[in-house]
């Protein structure tokens, strides 16, 4: 006679339902596959059937979330911006100008750095991606405008000295970053190193606004 099965043996449960796999889990997968992929390749060497396997969908379903693979870096560049502007409070800047600017830049830095892969692969679509060029124009304007305000309120508290216009200094800084900080993820040669990228900017941009590296603080 068959031997009764052990008291100690959980059956297995046929009446619980597999968990449904969400919109959102989809479109999490697609981004995520694709941030992978661009740390081994190139956007251009990337298909959308290599997205939409990495993600565990079909083709046609990787198109009702995006329109193309290029839409993928867009979304994912869009939440590194966000990301990384958190992080920057130019409105205080007057409080303690080099704590304020060393935190703002660190927040930049460091959101863009541990995405390397979608910083670089963003960089390199702007050659050929009207879209990609619009939103990183988007993105720089957002930074030049806040920049552009804090340098102007510092010059009317007399705390910065006047100079060329704020607008125009607040572009050539912030073009600045973006060309440095893509230099040293890029390891490009000549570039600053990771151990001194935030201090020599720090003191740039504090030496290009106040004309000195220890302004004054309210207070």
């Amino acid at each position: 006679m068959a031997a009764m099965p052990s008291s100690q043996t959980t059956p297995p449960s046929r009446g619980r339902r597999a968990r449904r796999v969400s919109g959102e889990d989809r479109e999490r997968a697609i981004l995520e596959t694709a941030e992978r992929l661009l740390a081994e390749r190139s956007l251009r060497e990337i298909s959308v059937d290599d997205l939409a396997g990495g993600a565990g969908i079909s083709r046609p379903t990787f198109y009702f979330y995006f329109a193309s693979k290029e839409a993928v870096l867009l979304t994912l560049l869009d939440r590194l911006v966000e990301q990384a502007r958190s992080g920057v409070a130019l409105a205080l800047l007057a409080n303690d100008p080099p704590r304020v600017l060393r935190e703002g830049l660190e927040a930049v830095h460091e959101t863009f750095r541990e995405h390397r892969a979608v910083t670089l692969a963003a960089a390199d679509a702007r050659a050929t991606s009207a879209e990609v060029r619009k939103l990183w124009a988007r993105v720089m304007e957002t930074f030049v405008q806040e920049a552009t305000a804090a340098i102007e309120a510092e010059r009317a508290r007399g705390a910065a000295p006047p100079g060329v216009a704020a607008r125009d200094l607040a572009i050539a800084l912030n073009w600045m970053n973006e060309r440095v900080f893509h230099a040293a993820f890029e390891e490009e040669a000549p570039a600053i190193g990771e151990q001194t990228i935030l201090d020599t900017l720090v003191e740039v941009w504090l030496r290009s606004i106040y004309g000195t590296a220890d302004p004054p603080a309210i207070g």
